[in-house]
Parts: structure tokens; sequence; C-alpha cells
């Protein structure tokens, strides 16, 4: 099959997986922001943030290395995912160290053993959805999503609507939803197959350490850059203040969701075509047509905030709109920065990754101190706007020692100033500005049409 038609094949099928899984589950805040209060919410978020952070932690960010290194090796399967199962139950189990710490964080304080079962479930999730990716099932990695939707919605209804568990039962479900896939996932791949810790290979279990170890930190990096802002609003301003951005923050993801499809298929096509002669303008191509949807999905969010949030959120949510075009702003970023990192990723450049995420996290926490007192909660979201602009120049500049992708910058300034005004009009409210929103989406699909067409030529034909 062409790489052109491969790569958006992979996309179409993970997109079944993935809409069902992240974008049903964002259509949840209806339930979510009813019954449960600012307070809570922010609170909830604190604590699913705080299980974020200890999964790379317990599980030595073993997953990435499984994704990598399964997708190039064909031969020595058994051997990645038994290091991979192995090292994820080896460190959750040394998690229960950390109990003395957590039980002196207020907010975490009553839900410790919830976190581990949480961190545990997680690893475990990933692990089996990785490994299959690499084994290239799409279809049931596309499964997997349908079927985890299903499951968390189902159990959300049992335990927050019927039974009224509050904040506990919006971690049961998170955490059920996990084993089940999982459990899934291992019979139906018939991963049990692949388990051998007695002839796992040294080679192997050495250079997956060395490739994931830096990822680490670098993970937590990333974790401080998206996270570090609420826990200091929340500090600061009070828990309400972080529920109000945590539900802010849901709508940008729209965004996130999309990329992630695609990224979850460029990688299997990235590892495929780097090191063939036309890698560069492989790579730009596709960057184009990256670009140019994330522009147009940037530019019809902006101009839909307020209907969004009117839909989805409950009306004691609803002020939070005002910190969406921000945030958007910085999703546009995080796009950039994470299709670079993919570089990074084909080249086994874990230690480029960890050095331009912390470089990024280092800016993020500086500006957020200095930010959040002056400008409240949208001090948060200029923080982390200017970190990732940051990290994305860095790595821009850096990848081009590996690959040479071309950037197109006069329409990379020309998009970014069109978004920005939208953000202006949207915020000021000045007049008549639902009608300069619409003017300003087509002018940016007028854009990037021709980038859009020739990635559909390419897919098509």
């Amino acid at each position: 099959m062409d790489r052109y038609k491969k790569l958006v094949s992979n996309t179409f099928v993970f997109a079944i997986g993935t809409f069902s899984s992240k974008l049903l589950v964002f259509l949840m805040l209806p339930l979510y922001t009813r019954v449960l209060s600012n307070a809570e919410y922010g609170k909830v978020d604190l604590i699913v943030q705080t299980c974020n952070i200890l999964i790379p932690i317990a599980s030595l960010g073993i997953v990435n290395a499984v994704i990598r290194f399964g997708l190039e090796n064909v031969d020595n399967k058994k051997s990645i995912f038994s290091v991979g199962l192995s090292t994820i139950l080896l460190g959750s189990m040394s998690l229960f160290i950390l109990k003395p710490v957590l039980q002196k964080i207020d907010f975490v304080s009553g839900y410790v053993l919830y976190i581990y079962f949480f961190v545990l479930a997680s690893s475990l999730h990933s692990l089996c959805l990785n490994f299959v990716r690499s084994l290239e099932y799409v279809k049931l990695y596309a499964f997997d999503g349908v079927f985890r939707t299903i499951s968390t919605v189902i159990l959300n209804i049992v335990f927050l609507v019927i039974y009224q568990y509050g904040i506990t039962g919006y971690l049961l479900a998170i955490i059920l939803s996990d084993l089940i896939s999982s459990i899934m996932l291992f019979f139906i791949a018939k991963l049990y197959k692949f388990i051998s810790f007695r002839n796992i290979d040294k080679s192997t279990f050495i250079n997956m350490i060395k490739y994931s170890l830096p990822l680490i930190p670098a993970t937590l990096s990333i974790w401080i850059i998206n996270m570090s802002d609420r826990y200091i609003l929340s500090y600061i301003l009070g828990n309400d203040a972080n529920g109000l951005y945590a539900i802010a923050y849901k709508v940008p993801t729209i965004i996130v969701i999309i990329v992630g499809i695609f990224m979850d298929a460029w990688q299997i096509s990235a590892v495929n075509e780097h090191s063939t002669q036309d890698a560069s303008n492989f790579f730009t191509k596709v960057l184009n047509v990256y670009s140019s949807l994330v522009f147009c999905g940037a530019s019809i969010i902006i101009t839909f905030t307020k209907i969004i949030m009117d839909v989805l959120v409950s009306a004691d949510f609803y002020s939070s709109w005002i910190y969406v075009p921000v945030l958007v702003l910085s999703t546009v970023f995080t796009c950039f920065a994470t299709f670079i990192s993919s570089v990074y990723m084909i080249k086994k450049k874990s230690k480029q990754v960890l050095l331009t995420t912390v470089l990024g996290a280092i800016v993020n926490i500086v500006l957020n101190l200095t930010l959040i007192p002056i400008y409240g909660i949208q001090g948060a979201g200029i923080a982390t706007l200017l970190s990732y602009i940051f990290m994305f120049v860095i790595r821009a500049v850096d990848t081009r020692r590996f690959i040479k992708i071309t950037w197109n910058i006069p329409k990379l300034i020309i998009n970014i100033s069109i978004i920005t005004i939208q953000s202006v009009i949207l915020l000021y409210g000045i007049n008549n500005w639902f009608m300069y929103e619409i003017i300003f989406i087509f002018l940016v699909l007028l854009i990037n049409i021709k980038d859009l067409l020739a990635g559909a030529k390419r897919a098509i034909i």
C-alpha cells in the first residue's frame, strides 16, 4: 500500500476507537458538571493529575519503549512485552513506599488506595493497547476504544447517578474501565503468548530501559507544563478556580483528540519511512496537511466556544469560556511540539525529548508563579501558551540535525495571527463578533485549502 494511503487508512481506523473512547467521554461533561460541584470537580481533577504523574514513575515510562521497539522488532516481541509487563508490576508494587507522603496531601489523603489501583490499571491498559498497536492490530485498537467507551459511560452512570458516589464513583469508573479493557485485549490478542519472564533478552531489556528512563522526567515535565498551573491555582485561588480552569481546558482537548488519532497512525509510518532517502520530503508534506487541520480546528473551536460551553456544561461552569481562546492557542503549539517530537522518537533520541521538555517546564513554572497572582486564572493559560511556544521553537531548530522538515513560515505567521485576532474579538465582545468569526473561519480555510486538497489527493489516488 502507498505510504500516504497507509497513513490515512490507519488514521481512519484509529479515529473510530479514539473518537469513541475520548470524544464521547468528553461529552460526559454535562453529567460531571451536574453531579459534581466546582470544588469537587477541582478536587477530582487534582487527584487524577496526581495519578498521571505517578504512572510514568511507577512504570519507568516503559510503555514508550514498548511501542517504539515493538514497531521495529519483528522477532523479539515476546521479550519486549515481558519486559514491559514485569517493569509495570514491580514498579506498581514499589509505589507503596509513597503512602506516607500521599496521606499528608490534603486532597488525596482519603483516596490513596484508589490512586494505587488507578496507576496499576492505567499502566496495564497502556501496555496492552500499545503492544497491540505495535503488532499493527489497528482494528482491535479501534475496537478497544468503542468497548472502553461503552464500559466507561455505563460505569459513570452507575456510580455517579444511581449510587451517587461522587468523587469515589468518578475514580471507580476509570479504574474498572481500564481493567476490563486490559482483560479484553489480553485474551483477544492472545497476549499471554508473549509472556516469558525467564527468557527476557538482556540486551532488549537494557536498551528499552535506556530509552524509557529519560522519558520519565520528560513526561513529568510535560505534566508540569500542563498541570502545575492547576496546583498553583488551587493554592492561590482555591479549588473553585481550578474547577473552572479544568473545565475550560476540556474544550481545546477536542483538537488534542483529533491530533492524537493522527499521531497514533503517524508513529507507524514515521518508523517505517524515516530511513528512506526522501524522508525530509515525506515529513514536510505530512506536516503541511497536519498544520492545516490544526489551524482550521482551532479557528472553528474559538468561533463556537460559547455555544460549546452552553451545551456541554452547567450554568455554574459556563463563565469558564473566557479562558478557552488562550488555551486553544496553547494547544496549537502543543500539537506542533508533539509532531516534532516524533523525530526524536524514530531516532531514539529520548534525551533530547527530556532536555527540551524540562526547559519548557522550567519556563512554565516561572511564568505561572509570575502571572497567576497578576492575572488570576487567565495567567495560567498565558503561562502554558508561552511555554509551549518556547518548546516548539527549540524543537523545530534542534530536530533539523536529524530530519530537515521545511516549515512554511509566512503561512504559519498568517494563520497564528488570524486565530489570535479571533481570540481578541471573542474576549472583548466586539459588536457583530460572530459574523467576524465566521469570516475568519473561511479565511483560514482559504489559506490552507491547497494543502488540505493535496493531502486528500495523495490519500485517494
